[in-house]
């Protein structure tokens, strides 16, 4: 059984290793013959002890590598996936966050009065037990603009008004499509200057939301408001005799963005 070991390992070796196999076959067999089978027992653990575990090393570590290799790759595939995971929520959150912004603003100014932005809804009870301050009277301006776009003519009816804080006001815009279409229109509003847009509070008005005329219509357009009794006592209104109302319509068109309250629209004609 010796001899058959041997023949296969010597197979397995290169040329160059071919007579140093052949020779230790012989030794071999020579302490066969010399000391018998525990003799040749003895020969044979020393030759495959000498012979066998340098490539049985090399095989496992070769093997163990692999498996290394592999299992790295697998964790690297695992943290490349995370990766592409988190890319992509964060890709979705921002297009959902640009799509959001602009409204989430506007409520934000409208109930902070944050940009010059009059403030949204009011109170019932405050309006009705509000005291006026009748010795601060406020000077109201009223201003009209239409994009560059807009075929609308659009004026205030009233140029100004004087009202005192605790105490609401009416007052009309006139819009009229001289146009041969209906023309759909949107407007934005601001209120100069900024810092007391927090103590304007509008009860009713046409912002923000969608006025369709018809070819040669003219609609007035009521807006009615009141400032908060607070006003006087900020002290940085102490010196603000005069607040000025300012709407700009927009045509509504897909795909149309409406600037940022606060903010002058461009290429405006009145």
């Amino acid at each position: 059984m010796l001899l058959p070991i041997l023949v296969r390992e010597s197979l397995c070796c290169s040329k160059n290793s071919v007579l140093l196999i052949s020779s230790n076959i012989q030794t071999c067999i020579r302490g066969l013959q010399g000391k018998g089978a525990r003799g040749l027992h003895s020969y044979a653990q020393w030759f495959l002890c000498r012979r066998v575990p340098s490539r049985l090393n090399t095989q496992i570590r070769g093997a163990k590598s692999r498996k290394s290799q592999t299992k790295q790759e697998d964790e690297w595939r695992k943290k490349n996936k995370t990766v592409l995971t988190y890319i992509t929520a964060a890709g979705v959150g921002m297009i959902g966050m640009s799509y959001a912004a602009v409204p989430l603003y506007r409520l934000y100014c409208q109930a902070s009065g944050l940009g010059g932005t009059a403030v949204a809804g009011h109170d019932a009870e405050q309006v009705e037990t509000m005291t006026p301050v009748m010795d601060r009277i406020i000077k109201i301006t009223f201003n009209a603009d239409t994009h560059a776009s807009m075929q609308w003519n659009f004026r205030p009816q009233q140029s100004e008004i004087y009202v005192v804080p605790g105490e609401t006001a009416l007052a009309f815009y006139r819009a009229k499509n001289p146009t041969d279409k209906p023309v759909i229109g949107i407007s934005t509003y601001n209120v100069v200057p900024f810092e007391a847009g927090q103590y304007f509070n509008k009860i009713q008005c046409f912002c923000f939301e969608e006025q369709r005329l018809n070819p040669k219509e003219e609609v007035d357009m009521p807006v009615f408001f009141y400032i908060d009794p607070e006003f006087d006592e900020d002290p940085r209104m102490a010196r603000v005799d005069t607040i000025t109302l300012s709407y700009t319509f927009f045509e509504a068109k897909e795909g149309q963005k409406l600037p940022l309250p606060g903010y002058s629209p461009i290429s405006l004609h009145s």
